[in-house]
């Protein structure tokens, strides 16, 4: 036996399949779709393909990859553990509810289900900015139990957005208090802040907090707004008409460290 574990990855749309030894470190991955394996070691190039021969899909060429690039070589510095590159959208939520799905009650659904349905919308909308160079992290965990709802990073700057779940909700933001409709209102805005100051101070980066609202009937906005935006999850995209802030080279250290479960441990 070699001792080898197969990690299979799957984001915007790419298949990845790394080898990792026992302690978690990558020593190489097999891209599907170009029909390589990438090789870190020569020395363990019989175990590897033995290791990956149930995934193999025809011949493949296998080597050391030509140049790794950034975002490459910080994946494989990080144990699997620690990368929360493959998170879903609402990973907490979607962890929360497996393990307790609670009642099945018509009338009254389980808001957690609420909660997970707006974050997969707005993940997903945050997912296709992938190919205009942003890119967004879902469920970051802070200490405390606590997350960051979406962490973006692109040309535009560091957005730490927290969603809402509004349907058919006119939705007034009086700063910091949001009310949903005639019942519930709380001062949403300063946990909205507050959870890009931490982002900000475990990234030693300017973060800037973002409140999305999926699918509201109204927004009203009856004061001024300071330093934080309010969106309707039908605006995000609009996030990739900024720019000017952050070189590429910039976006791809700042996801590589962000991605780390470990630069979280402490804000």
């Amino acid at each position: 036996m070699s001792g080898l574990r197969v990690i299979p990855t799957w984001r915007h749309g790419q298949e990845r399949l790394y080898v990792c030894l026992r302690d978690g470190r990558n020593i190489a991955w097999y891209d599907r779709e170009a029909a390589r394996v990438n090789l870190l070691s020569e020395d363990r190039r019989d175990d590897v393909l033995e290791a990956l021969g149930p995934f193999l899909t025809g011949p493949v060429a296998v080597g050391p990859p030509a140049v790794p690039t950034p975002a490459e070589l910080a994946r494989l510095s990080l144990h699997p553990d620690d990368d929360l590159a493959p998170n879903r959208p609402g990973e907490a939520l979607q962890v929360s509810l497996d393990r307790d799905p609670g009642p099945q009650r018509r009338l009254r659904p389980d808001p957690r289900r609420r909660a997970l349905a707006a974050e997969q919308a707005v993940g997903e909308s945050l997912d296709r900015l992938d190919g205009v160079g942003w890119h967004a992290l879902h469920s970051v965990p802070l200490p405390g139990g606590d997350r960051v709802h979406h962490l973006v990073i692109g040309p535009g700057g560091l957005f730490a957005i927290h969603t809402l779940y509004a349907r058919k909700a006119r939705v007034t933001v009086a700063d910091p208090v949001v009310t949903l409709g005639r019942r519930d209102s709380s001062p949403l805005l300063r946990r909205v802040r507050a959870d890009a100051d931490r982002a900000s101070y475990a990234l030693t980066a300017e973060v800037h907090p973002v409140l999305v609202l999926v699918d509201p009937a109204d927004l009203a906005i009856i004061t001024p707004l300071r330093d934080v935006r309010v969106l309707a999850d039908t605006e995000i995209e609009g996030l990739a008409k900024l720019g000017g802030i952050l070189k590429p080279a910039d976006v791809q250290a700042l996801h590589a460290t962000a991605r780390d479960r470990q630069t979280w441990v402490r804000v």
